[in-house]
């Protein structure tokens, strides 16, 4: 492959695998007279700030040093969620870190670094204090500051003052000590930014304190809510009062309002805290011992059928007895699974397609969806196709009218398909009530000061926002919108007066990537599933560049984050999932777990019952791991596991190198384990 290849290559990876459409080189004929030998790209190693736009220039030269007069083929920047250049070399930025503009010209690649510096806070958001401080009483006070856009920031200290220490006095921390009755002033302070919070102070009046359960079990995981009960000396209870918690060891954890959980068994010692009284208790936690065997029924390898090639896999999908498979190539397949033993080639449908990236049918499975990306004649979208025989599969439309540029993800609900547009960033409702006639009712996106368009060999693509899944239930759509985080939508749910076509938003809940995942990585929010009261949503994290055709090992990363939506519009973090040699993709929840393709991590099961609060990994809470690698598959012996969905008892993994694993999970490992159930799930839709 020579480097016009491998740099488009490395292009196309990020387009299809961190999904977004950057430029890609177009193949030209190798011009005639000297090779570049030398590609010098001007301004390098210099620093920029969030929003500007820098012009970049390149020379190339042969090997005697002399200038070659040759244009430059094609212009990108990478990670693409960080910058974004035009055909013209003019980049824009859009995030803190380090980043690689390059260009192609006469095959030879150049490139230039560029540090985009971090912001300064622009605001601080402190978490309100409802109820009063006894005197003698402390806690931690909380506050968040935050960038213009909104993204949380901890590399910055805020620094804490009281405008009346005699009635509440702080550290610079944070930590609040009552004095004496009344109402204290306390300013917060991070870089530029301030804020101001003001603490209720009461009297003492707390006679007795106890703490119930007073002894108690649980097993890691385990979510225990501990409370406090102050009397007065004439018995009276005492209310709006905060109770300080605290506990021994560091293997547990107790939040503000008395929730206990460990990752380490052992006996610990909860303490409450009101005034200058204090009251204890004990619990006892046991290992989880959650885990149980996982048997391969069947393997279906990444190969096609009819010529035995080795292909990358990417999304499955399961409905009654069949299985349909989609590629990293032109190719989606459907599978008769009536005897998951023996799985049986029905089927297969070819586009014009790099990457058919998701595919899905309606409940009844007459019709099925695919999207499409890296289309030849540069018309992507969608394409319909009749289900209802999965060996006789035929198109039944297209959709590309206003998505050319590339579908990443697709949701199907009603006769509604709610599709990602790769060149806007933006979510498309399509209606498909007539599949042969399909129509866009709405369009929504977020609002970022910095994104822009810009105009490259694939034509014009927004910059600077991308939406890369999305999952729809009950009338709420929650978006996985990479860097601003997960969007929550009302399209017919009611609170916000939304409907399909006239798409309402909830919320948002955006965290750092870049203070998570550092610089060299393309991080975003990329999946999201909900179940019960909880969204888990997954990051993607990838190298800034690769190529999707190597065989060797990618690097990824990536934290799974549990949502807590109870209130649906103040989202809240209390989880997560992360495997530390994995890096969590797709997810679906059923039955009280949660079921994952972690790439690197393989295929994973997840006991999700209860609360859930803490480290999920370190609570024991894994029922289940499979290895996904074949020594056979596109890369032999790595695994590389997209995603898994349970269906008629069983549970189906895909990989990227190694295909369909079905699987059904077995006995616990342990004696009187007690799990999540066993698999009830029959096949169904999202």
């Amino acid at each position: 492959m020579n480097s016009v290849k491998r740099c488009a290559a490395a292009l196309i990876a990020v387009a299809i695998i961190a999904f977004a459409p950057m430029a890609r080189a177009q193949e030209t004929k190798p011009a005639e007279g000297p090779k570049p030998a030398t590609i010098d790209v001007t301004p390098n190693g210099t620093e920029v700030h969030v929003g500007d736009k820098v012009q970049f220039a390149a020379v190339a030269k042969d090997a005697t040093g002399k200038v070659i007069d040759e244009k430059p083929e094609v212009w990108f920047a990478a990670p693409f969620d960080v910058a974004g250049a035009d055909d013209k070399g003019v980049v824009v930025f859009h995030q803190p870190g380090v980043v690689t503009v390059g260009v192609v010209i006469g095959g030879k690649p150049g490139i230039a670094h560029v540090t985009v510096v971090t912001p300064s806070v622009a605001k601080i958001d402190i978490a309100p204090m409802s109820m009063a401080l006894a005197v003698g009483s402390s806690t931690l006070l909380s506050a968040t500051a935050r960038n213009e856009n909104g993204d949380p920031r901890t590399d910055v200290p805020i620094q804490w003052k009281s405008d009346t220490p005699s009635i509440a006095k702080v550290d610079a921390s944070g930590m609040v000590t009552a004095v004496a009755p009344g109402t204290a002033k306390l300013q917060a302070t991070a870089g530029p930014a301030s804020a101001e919070a003001s603490i209720r102070v009461v009297a003492d009046s707390v006679q007795s304190l106890s703490v119930s359960p007073a002894n108690t079990n649980a097993k890691t995981g385990d979510v225990v809510h501990f409370t406090a009960s102050a009397k007065t000396a004439k018995g009276a209870e005492v209310k709006d009062v905060l109770t300080s918690w605290s506990v021994s060891g560091a293997g547990a954890s107790i939040y503000p309002d008395g929730g206990f959980v460990a990752v380490r068994p052992g006996t610990y010692v909860v303490k409450a805290s009101i005034g200058g009284h204090d009251a204890a208790a004990a619990i006892t936690v046991t290992p989880r011992n959650a885990e149980r065997s996982i048997e391969v029924v069947a393997h279906i390898p990444s190969k096609n059928p009819t010529d035995g090639k080795v292909l990358q896999t990417s999304e499955q999908w399961i409905v009654g007895n069949h299985l349909y498979v989609a590629t990293i190539a032109d190719r989606v397949y459907a599978y008769d699974i009536s005897d998951p033993a023996n799985p049986k080639a029905l089927d297969s449908m070819k586009v014009d397609a790099r990457l058919v990236n998701d595919v899905s049918t309606t409940p009844d499975e007459k019709i099925g969806v695919f999207t499409r990306e890296g289309a030849s004649n540069r018309k992507n979208g969608i394409v319909f196709f009749d289900a209802s025989d999965p060996a006789h599969l035929k198109t039944i439309s297209e959709y590309t009218e206003t998505v050319t540029g590339g579908v990443h993800s697709a949701f199907i609900n009603s006769h509604y398909v709610y599709i990602t547009d790769d060149a806007t960033g933006s979510l498309r409702i399509i209606d498909f009530q007539d599949p042969v006639h399909p129509k866009e009712v709405a369009r929504w996106q977020t609002e970022n000061a910095t994104a822009q368009t810009v105009v490259g060999p694939e034509g014009p693509t927004e910059t600077g926002r991308y939406l890369h899944d999305l999952y729809v239930k009950d009338g709420l759509a929650y978006l996985a919108y990479w860097r601003d985080g997960m969007i929550i939508l009302d399209v017919g749910n009611g609170i916000k007066g939304g409907s399909p076509e006239h798409p309402q938003l909830v919320s948002q809940f955006k965290y750092n990537h870049f203070e998570m995942y550092g610089n060299g990585w393309l991080a975003g929010t990329h999946t999201a599933f909900r179940y019960k009261n909880y969204v888990f949503i997954g990051d993607e994290v990838f190298p800034a560049l690769f190529d999707i055709d190597d065989k060797g090992r990618i690097p990824v990363r990536g934290i799974c984050h549990v949502m807590d939506v109870t209130d649906i519009e103040h989202p809240r973090e209390v989880a997560y999932y992360e495997v530390p040699e994995g890096g969590v993709h797709n997810v679906w929840a059923a039955d009280d777990m949660l079921f994952l393709g972690d790439y690197a991590g393989g295929g994973r099961v997840v006991d999700i019952s209860g609360e859930l609060r803490g480290n999920l990994y370190g609570q024991g809470r894994e029922i289940a791991r499979l290895w996904t690698g074949d020594p056979e598959g596109f890369r032999p012996n790595v695994q590389w596991a997209w995603g898994a969905q349970p269906a008629n008892g069983l549970i189906f993994f895909n990989d990227i190198n190694s295909g369909i694993w079905i699987t059904r999970l077995g006995k616990p490992k342990f004696k009187g384990s007690t799990t999540a159930p066993p698999l009830q799930q029959k096949a169904s839709a999202q």
